[in-house]
């Protein structure tokens, strides 16, 4: 299947950073993103999660990051929030509760094809007894 998204992650700049330092935050994560600087803050822009994908697995998050892009999710697009600290070490913290004080990489995906439910299932799919399975069959139960 051909997928066609645009992710967008926007991550506060502070005075007491290097912005090429939170630049390489974003690129561990989002290693094909285009980053560009802005007052005060970096915007990113990918059409691929493959490599967070990749994190995801080797971390073994996927319920975690399900819950959290479902929670989310309006039909078109689902967004997330991302410890910049961890970013930094290339590993996937979600952010909940109150924002870091560094601030946080927020994280907008927009879904053109296929449905942003399909798009979950391959970026992080569903798991049984913690090990992905293959959401077009009914081996989950």
């Amino acid at each position: 299947m051909i997928y066609s998204i645009d992710v967008e992650v926007v991550v506060p700049v502070r005075d007491t950073e290097v912005t090429d330092r939170v630049a390489d935050a974003v690129r561990n994560l989002f290693p094909n993103a285009e980053v560009s600087h802005e007052a005060g803050r970096l915007v990113a822009e990918t059409h691929s999660l493959d490599h967070f994908s990749d994190l995801l697995h080797r971390q073994e998050i996927l319920d975690t990051a399900r819950r959290e892009f479902e929670r989310s999710s309006d039909g078109e697009s689902f967004s997330f929030s991302l410890k910049k600290q961890a970013a930094f070490k290339g590993v996937v913290n979600f952010a909940v509760g109150n924002p870091d004080e560094l601030g946080d990489l927020d994280v907008v995906v927009t879904v053109r094809n296929p449905s942003v439910d399909e798009f979950v299932d391959h970026v992080a799919p569903p798991t049984k007894d913690g090990k992905p399975v293959d959401p077009s069959r009914d081996d989950r139960r």
